[in-house]
């Protein structure tokens, strides 16, 4: 099984962010948010966005985005093509990382439900 983070894997243009905001779908938790939308290609893609409102410092923000990818990679396998862009809405740290990758699975977990709907 393959579990590097190719940038094909990666929403890297502006309009890719777009395009997944504009679609308003999205489900959230206490922590995360997860904007999604369906993709032309055969695999999933990851977009991250952790504001300067929710963690001042760059060590914090670039821990969230690893932490955020390394969950996304494990789960990367059950979401078929879909594009994602996960959002932090209140700052966690390595303390917080097995609520966060709780919560990260029942998110995923939740939102393979409302496709299968």
């Amino acid at each position: 099984m393959n579990f590097k983070f190719p940038s094909e894997l990666r929403l890297l243009k502006t309009d890719d962010f777009s395009s997944v905001f504009n679609f308003r779908k999205r489900i959230s938790a206490t922590t995360l948010v997860i904007h999604y939308r369906n993709n032309p290609q055969p695999h999933p893609r990851l977009g991250l966005v952790v504001s300067k409102k929710v963690a001042k410092l760059s060590v914090d923000r670039n821990y969230m985005r690893r932490v955020l990818r390394e969950l996304f990679r494990r789960n990367k396998v059950n979401l078929g093509n879909l594009d994602l862009v996960i959002r932090p809405q209140k700052p966690f740290s390595s303390k917080n990382y097995n609520e966060i990758a709780q919560e990260f699975d029942m998110l995923i977990t939740k939102l393979k439900s409302r496709l299968q709907a």
